[in-house]
């Protein structure tokens, strides 16, 4: 691999002229600047994190951490995150690095491990927590960072998030709106903060709308189609009353609801109304459900040029206050839901 000396050599040029040239520095023609560009591409010259380090105080490289699970390979959102990640810094010059922790293994001794050996300048944090120990420890430590997400009292951090709690809110009121009072909602896994705000705009909107707030419709787990077809089956299991409509998470929850729905002969919307929030993921798409789906939409891929936006802004030291960014959604009315049963119809089931 090609060193600044072989390129300085080649070029008749000195090691300080090739480095500054590479690094963009104003006082270098753009003449030689391009002759040592184009002959650091030929000569596939890759940069020296440590040494670069040393001479401007960043490496250029920033890590994302997570746990190791069985199944991470085939984990379609996860490949999204790192995927769109990895291109958004790419197209910024900068290295983005994937650290996956042993199974059960505390993430705190994992990022003091990464920031003492100084060659990261950043983290972006996915998935928080209520609360989430991370966020805490690296504000401590004065290393950037932004999150996947909000969370906590104190949000004095760079984050991108979407409005999680109004959407769940709006789903919940457009199913209320059409008479519907027993309303079940197939959330994410208790404890991630975008569950715990979804969760309040949906007992908001019971409670704006009169509807039922019973903790049996309320049902959590991981957010796949697994999940939703059992969460559903057990919804429509036992004597108690069951819902005539159903909020999910997402489309994989969906898919699982739509497949239970069909195996204990229910139709979607004729006995029971169906909403669900799209991330437009990879292959899954509202419109091509049967009947398509109503749904909030907020498209998972374009989170990741305003996260990589605000982490490159707190590597420069830019003010908290203009690296905190919300995103929108959208609303799209499928044929999914229909008015309430009648309350005669409704107890038969």
């Amino acid at each position: 691999m090609a060193t600044l000396k072989d390129i300085a050599r080649a070029l008749d040029l000195s090691i300080t002229q090739v480095s500054r040239a590479l690094n963009d520095h104003s006082d270098v023609s753009e003449d030689t600047r391009l002759r040592v560009k184009d002959a650091a591409r030929a000569m596939n010259y890759h940069p020296n994190a440590s040494a670069r380090k040393l001479v401007s105080g960043r490496s250029g490289m920033v890590g994302l951490v997570v746990p190791q699970h069985r199944t991470i390979g085939q984990d379609g959102i996860f490949l999204e995150v790192v995927a769109g990640l990895s291109a958004q810094f790419s197209g910024r010059g900068m290295q983005f690095v994937l650290h996956i922790m042993a199974e059960h293994e505390p993430a705190i001794p994992v990022y003091q491990k990464l920031i003492g050996k100084a060659l990261l300048d950043g983290f972006v944090l996915i998935d928080p927590q209520d609360q989430d120990p991370r966020i805490d420890f690296l504000r401590k430590s004065g290393i950037a960072f932004v999150v996947h997400g909000r969370t906590g009292k104190a949000m004095d951090y760079p984050y991108f998030d979407i409005e999680n709690e109004q959407l769940a809110h709006e789903l919940t009121m457009h199913l209320a709106a059409r008479g519907h009072r027993r309303i079940a909602f197939l959330n994410g896994v208790a404890g991630r903060s975008y569950v715990t705000r979804r969760e309040a705009g949906y007992r908001r909107a019971l409670r704006d709308s009169g509807a039922e707030d019973l903790p049996r419709l309320q049902l959590n787990g991981e957010m796949d189609e697994a999940t939703g077809l059992t969460a559903t089956i057990r919804l429509f299991s036992g004597d108690a009353p069951r819902p005539t409509a159903i909020v999910c998470g997402n489309l994989r929850l969906a898919r699982g609801v739509y497949q239970a729905l069909s195996a204990l002969e229910l139709t979607v919307p004729g006995d029971i109304s169906v909403v669900a929030h799209d991330d437009e993921l990879p292959n899954l798409r509202a419109s091509a459900f049967f009947p398509a789906l109503t749904v909030t939409r907020a498209p998972l891929r374009d989170s990741w040029d305003p996260l990589v936006g605000c982490l490159v802004g707190a590597i420069e030291g830019k003010p908290v206050s203009e690296l905190q960014r919300i995103g929108s959604y959208g609303f799209i009315e499928g044929a999914s839901v229909a008015a309430a049963p009648t309350a005669k119809s409704a107890s038969n089931r």
